[in-house]
């Protein structure tokens, strides 16, 4: 009941909030209201850091005991709530509603006596750090409900027009100071939710009559009188049938808040009283007339008008044709038709209505020859029963109207245009007009392009306003930008909404007529020649920009004009930006707004989409970029398609399509006011002290810009670049330089920043290998919105020398220049000698250098005083040595030397003492040798090296002595077989020999002609002698012969 203005009055206090600090504020109190009935109280923080939405808890500080904490109700901890409050949170008769991320309203459904207290709203912390308020308070007073309403339950008859009188008793006794409001209200059912407001008299005292009583109340016909302090009488006039029903009284309590907000304490309503009324009869007569004389086809319509009765009576008409009812209808609008008449009307044929109060009307649209006869109506009023029916009170009819036709007449057709030459995609429209009288008619529209002879249906509309669309076959888009209208009975109209090249052509509207007495239609035509000229002949896009130059950081804007060689033509288009960076050939998509809205980016700017705001509407498209960049300097342009008004969506083809010239865009940086200190300075110094080298700013460039600076270093005794000793970039991390990376180098040079505008360069325990030249490099920076920097100046400093003072030491180093030839894989020494060593209490170390051509030089190793080798490269340790071989010479071996070891060798050799105060050595003068060119001849081939240097010979080497051992293999193989073969042979030859003892010229014969006897036998039985077995044989034969002569 109060919920509504509540929230009125917790919106009206939340607009005087202000934000800064975190303020937490209720609803102002104190607050009253009545047992029994609802509250709502609002909380709201401001000025909070954190999340949106921010949580609350709710307490209260009971009279009873002031100091003590009740916690209520929590939106973070569900569990927050007492024991006295946790079964009404549960049930819902307390909560918490969210009326935006930092707003809330603490609901209580049924107030009890005991809920009286101090309410407390507490905002848990988000912040960094405690700031503001985080809890607010208000009273809450509960009042008892002391409103009473009261009137006499009864029953009242009334006749139609008689007058009424109710009274209501409304009091209070509320200590506070509240207003009344009292309501008479009406219900027929029963239903007091449904109930009808009668009239009022507001808590302003102020009285209002409800919807349907304004008329009567203005008449002074309904009237609310208080005639006591706590009596309200309803008054009513002329009472009316629709006033029956049951009367009830309510009456409501408001009291103002604090915030001057009325708010609706407490409600009662009465008993209700009974009201009948019986409806007055009035007499009345019924006419009947046609409204036209119709021909055959045309309309009719007959009109039945009720002279007489009483005001706004209720009506129940009927029509007759011929003495039988042909339709009725009662009068609560309900339809009822003969069988073939209700054919008809769901047909639209037939239409009965009723105008107004006491007028009917029959209306055929088209009618025919089942329409003539004699027409009547016949009209009864009603009132309705207590059990929902109707009574009749009495009963009139019409006298006989006559209906004829007649035969339509001959009319002509004339077909126009506003214009007949359009651009594509505009509209244009054809009227088609038809003279004579009215008739039901039809219409045909045809279409024939150049050079076509037969024509192309478009649409049909028939007499019933039906309308057929053709679905254009082959067409490129589909009918639905074609549109069939009728104006008139007589006039249609013809609508291409969005028009294309192959609209172009001679259009003929067919006008058609059918009467049931004509065996064929009637029919007539005209035509008419339309142009539609193409769009992309006339297609322009331009694009403007106001700043084609800008500065970095800054915004500027891009203007895409789209236009026609006709104005007045407005189409949906797309456009594409593009864009085409600087040393490039190509151009690359950034963004694309489709004509029915939808947005694609491009991938080749990443950040692109963050910083952009497009927008686009019926003739230009315009792209705003902020915090330009240097990597958006290029060329723009922007491409359009133009595509039907009625395209069905993203997927329609364009119309036509143009592209704009190439705009040029540059972001240029911002100017530079650094300036650095350029004085040269010469500091003297002694040997092993510090001593720092200062770097001032003089001026700077204003803006959120960042240096580096960047510390450099020249040895006085070589030729050798500016080395970098170490820089401190623009996020303030330190980087050492590639020499000066070792940690003895680290803890010697370090850099401070002294003040926003002095950098300083600390050198610790000088040496004599830091005498030199330095200097400071400074740079701006600028950080730009995607993440990288751009430098926008660079100065640098003046020279600071730093000297030794003598120390009395002098180290000399021979300087004979040397060339020195090598051969390569054997060993090489280098030797750096001394004209005269030190003191006893003197040590020295040495550094050689390589350079090769014109790159510098290259640290190869160094012993130090203390005899420690340092490789400066890891990757050639095992390929150096050095040693002392002397107290005045020192030597670099190379073993074994390599063709890239060709190049100048020197070194350098430092004197070292050490320094009494400290106990560290220290490097009192140092001097470089002159540069020995070492030449790297190759060595002279060895037969193996000659041998493997010659691919051909390397493969005969290997493959010759595989094929002799194959071939070896074989014969021994051969051999073993010959041998086994002998063997045999042998075994068989001794069996038939013998050797008996004669004279030496015997046996010298015996074998020969057993020799012969065998051999004979063995060719015997073959049709040929083997010679090869008889060969054998004989060899084997003579070996026999000789073993047996010995």
């Amino acid at each position: 009941m109060a919920r509504i203005p509540c929230v009125a009055s917790f919106f009206f206090f939340l607009t005087k909030l202000s934000t800064g600090q975190r303020e937490v504020t209720v609803q102002k109190g104190p607050l009253y209201r009545a047992k029994g009935y609802p509250v709502s109280i609002g909380c709201n923080v401001t000025g909070h850091q954190g999340p949106a939405e921010q949580h609350f808890q709710w307490s209260v500080y009971l009279p009873k005991n002031p100091t003590r904490e009740v916690q209520i109700i929590s939106t973070k901890d569900a569990a927050f709530s007492y024991a006295v409050y946790e079964r009404r949170v549960q049930s819902g008769d307390i909560y918490v509603e969210r009326v935006r991320g930092n707003s809330v309203l603490l609901h209580i459904s049924k107030l009890q006596m005991e809920d009286a207290g101090e309410y407390e709203c507490h905002t848990p912390n988000t912040d960094e750090k405690y700031y503001g308020s985080y809890s607010a308070k208000t009273t809450l007073t509960v009042v008892p409900d002391t409103l009473s309403a009261a009137m006499h339950p009864q029953t009242l008859d009334k006749e139609e027009g008689e007058s009424l009188e109710l009274t209501c008793e409304v009091s209070r006794a509320t200590a506070q100071h509240t207003h009344l409001s009292v309501t008479w209200y009406l219900t027929q059912r029963g239903d007091r939710e449904q109930a009808t407001e009668i009239v009022s008299l507001s808590r302003d005292f102020v009285l209002t009559a409800g919807p349907l009583y304004t008329e009567r109340f203005a008449a002074r016909e309904v009237r609310l009188d208080r005639l006591r302090a706590a009596t309200f009488r309803l008054s009513m006039e002329r009472l009316q049938h629709s006033d029956q029903g049951q009367l009830f009284c309510k009456a409501a309590e408001w009291i103002q808040d604090p915030d001057e907000t009325w708010i609706s304490i407490t409600e009662k309503q009465t008993e209700q009283a009974t009201l009948r009324i019986q409806p007055a009869v009035r007499d009345f007569k019924v006419s009947i007339h046609a409204e036209n004389t119709s021909a055959d086809g045309k309309p009719l319509e007959l009109v039945c008008l009720v002279v007489g009765s009483g005001r706004d009576p209720q009506l129940h008409s009927s029509w007759f044709l011929n003495g039988t009812e042909i339709a009725h209808m009662d009068a609560g609008g309900v339809l009822g038709l003969k069988k073939d008449y209700e054919d008809r009307a769901s047909q639209g044929q037939i239409q009965i209505s009723k105008f107004s109060p006491k007028a009917f009307s029959f209306k055929v649209f088209s009618a025919g020859p089942e329409d003539e006869g004699d027409y009547s109506c016949q009209v009864a009023e009603v009132v309705r029963t207590r059990m929902g029916s109707w009574q009749v009170l009495q009963r009139k009819q019409s006298p006989v109207s006559q209906v004829h036709l007649r035969e339509p007449a001959a009319r002509n057709v004339v077909v126009s245009t506003g214009k007949q030459a359009v651009w594509e995609g505009e509209a244009f429209t054809l009227l088609c007009k038809v003279d004579g009288t009215a008739s039901p008619l039809s219409v045909s529209w045809w279409h024939s392009r150049e050079k076509q002879s037969k024509p192309r249906l478009v649409a049909i509309m028939g007499e019933d306003g039906s309308v057929w669309l053709s679905p254009l076959s082959g067409h490129p888009r589909s009918g639905s930008n074609t549109r069939l209208e009728k104006l008139n009975w007589d006039t249609f109209r013809l609508e291409i909404s969005s028009t294309i090249v192959s609209d172009s052509g001679v259009y003929e509207c067919h006008v058609s007529e059918r009467t049931p007495n004509q065996a064929r239609e009637l029919s007539w035509a005209h035509k008419i020649f339309v142009t539609v000229r193409s769009l992309q002949s006339s297609l322009q896009v331009n694009l403007m920009s106001r700043q084609p130059k800008v500065k970095l950081s800054d915004t500027f804007d891009l203007s895409c004009v789209v236009g026609t060689a006709h104005s007045d033509l407005r189409l949906p288009f797309t456009v594409t930006w593009q864009f085409q960076p600087e040393r490039s050939e190509v151009f690359h998509p950034l963004m694309r707004i489709a004509h029915n809205g939808t947005i694609e980016w491009g991938e080749f700017l990443s950040q692109f989409h963050q910083k952009t705001k497009a927008s686009r509407s019926t003739a230009r498209a315009q792209l705003l970029i902020h915090d330009a960049s240097v990597e958006e300097s290029g060329a723009y342009r922007c491409e359009v398609e133009v595509y039907d008004r009625y395209s069905p969506g993203a997927s329609s083809q364009a119309r036509a399509s143009a592209t704009s010239h190439a705009l040029k865009i540059d972001v240029t940086l911002p100017e530079s006011k650094l300036r650095v200190n350029a004085s040269n300075q010469v500091q003297n110094i002694t040997v092993a002290s510090s001593t720092e080298i200062a770097c001032g700013i003089l001026s700077r460039s204003t803006g959120n810009l960042q240096l580096a600076i960047l510390w450099y270093f020249s040895p006085i005794s070589t030729s050798a670049t500016w080395l970098k000793i170490l820089e401190m970039d623009r996020t303030n991390v330190v980087k050492y330089g590639d020499e000066f990376h070792s940690q003895q180098r680290k803890q010697k040079f370090h850099n401070e920043k002294v003040s926003q505008d002095l950098f300083q360069l600390h050198i610790l325990n000088v040496e004599d290998s830091d005498q030199g030249r330095y200097h400071c490099t400074v740079e701006e920076w600028l950080p730009l919105r995607n993440g990288t920097w751009q430098k926008i100046g660079e100065k640098n400093s003046g020279l600071t020398e730093l000297r030794l003072r003598p120390t009395g030491s002098k180290v000399q180093i021979s300087k004979i220049y040397l060339t020195e030839n090598a051969t390569e894989h054997r060993d090489v020494g280098i030797h750096c000698s001394l004209e005269a060593t030190g003191t006893s209490a003197s040590r020295y170390s040495v550094m050689w250098f390589w350079s090769r051509e014109n790159t510098g030089g290259h640290m190869l190793l160094h012993l130090q005083h203390d005899g420690l080798l340092e490789y400066g490269d890891k990757g050639r340790k095992s390929h150096l040595y050095c040693y002392r071989s002397s107290p005045v010479d020192f030597v670099l071996t190379l073993h074994p030397v390599e063709n890239e070891d060709a190049g100048m060798y020197w070194c350098r050799v430092a004197e070292w003492r050490l320094h009494t105060p400290s106990g560290k050595w220290v490097n009192q003068a140092s001097d470089e040798s002159q540069r020995m060119v070492l030449t790297v001849r190759p060595s002279e081939p060895t037969f193996p090296a000659r041998i493997c240097s010659s691919a051909p010979l390397l493969y005969f080497l290997v493959v010759c002595p595989a094929v002799l051992f194959t071939l070896l293999l074989i014969s021994l193989l051969c051999l073993y077989q010959n041998a086994r073969r002998l063997s045999s042979l042998t075994r068989k030859l001794r069996q038939p020999l013998k050797f008996p003892a004669a004279s030496a010229r015997k046996r010298q014969r015996l074998p020969t002609s057993s020799s012969l006897y065998w051999m004979s036998t063995l060719c015997k039985p073959k049709s040929s002698c083997d010679w090869l077995e008889m060969s054998k044989l004989l060899y084997d034969w003579l070996i026999i012969a000789e073993v047996a002569t010995e």
